[in-house]
């Protein structure tokens, strides 16, 4: 029997989007992000508590998470994002507004708490590693998603082969844009709210087009029904399940590196955080090879 698990391309479901946009302040990057449906919206900067925007949110069906929830805490972003992505709920998109703020200040609070021992970009690394856990779960998430990040200079050689700015980018950690489906420059022209495809992995989202930005719009060049489709929550394994697969690593002999290229490779930190699907292949993939193991 083969073991090729492979499916058809075709039989592969649609997954929601994960989208960093980023532009000046007043361009419409959250306003518009509040159009779309049921968002459960992490306000990290206190910009979106005032009755307008409250109202919007309300009438979306959506909640809200600000400061004084925790909204500047690393750990307690993840938190949310696992319990979004593990627990049953009726929201649709997740906003985190923006991941600058966030990021930008456990930099700053890194930084002070090195001293004069910050350097070769020491006060990043906690910071960079948040993100690559954040991402880790953004992507197992069965959500829309949009991180709204600040608008910053780009810098380069011009055309006079010298250092000058080129362009503008996002304000956050470097690789962000890699990690997700598409990257939006969120911009004014005239009166309307433009959209410049900046990086794109998504079909139909093209470099450097500029579309209009409105859920409506992005809803049609995506899929609506993808974008307001029910949201399946992450099974975790049982407590029986992890008590198993824990009782057969310790007796078990198995490579060194065996527990994490597992955790790896289902991009998690520990096996509380894995499905259960993954953790019961695992336990058949030992009890199937045991001898060959030991």
């Amino acid at each position: 029997m083969s073991k090729l698990k492979a499916i058809d391309p075709k039989k592969a479901e649609p997954s929601k989007p994960k989208v960093l946009i980023f532009g000046k302040s007043g361009v419409g990057k959250t306003w518009t992000a509040l159009d779309f449906p049921n968002v459960y919206y992490i306000d990290t900067e206190g910009g979106a508590d005032l009755g307008h925007y409250t109202d919007k949110l309300k009438k979306s069906g959506g909640a809200y998470l600000g400061v004084d929830q925790g909204s500047m805490s690393f750990e307690t972003i993840l938190e949310q994002v696992q319990a979004l992505a593990t627990e049953k709920h009726n929201f649709k998109t997740l906003v985190i507004d923006s991941v600058t703020k966030v990021f930008a200040t456990e930099i700053a609070n890194e930084s002070e708490r090195l001293g004069d021992k910050d350097a070769f970009g020491a006060s990043k690394k906690p910071a960079v590693n948040f993100m690559r856990r954040l991402i880790a779960w953004l992507t197992r998430l069965d959500m829309n998603v949009i991180l709204i990040a600040h608008e910053k200079d780009l810098y380069g050689l011009d055309e006079k082969r010298q250092r000058n700015i080129v362009g503008v980018t996002y304000d956050a950690w470097d690789k962000l844009e890699y990690e997700l489906h598409l990257c939006l420059n969120i911009f004014k022209m005239g009166g309307q709210r433009k959209a410049r495809v900046t990086k794109s992995r998504l079909e139909g989202f093209t470099d450097a087009e500029v579309l209009e930005w409105s859920y409506n719009s992005f809803a049609e060049k995506y899929g609506r029904e993808v974008l307001e489709g029910t949201v399946k929550p992450i099974v975790l394994a049982s407590p029986e399940q992890l008590k198993e697969l824990k009782d057969l690593l310790a007796v078990v002999r198995l490579p060194d590196d065996f527990e994490e290229k597992c955790l790896k490779k289902a991009q998690c930190e520990t096996w509380e955080e894995m499905d259960a699907e993954k953790v019961v292949t695992t336990i058949e993939y030992i009890k199937k090879n045991e001898r060959k193991l030991i």
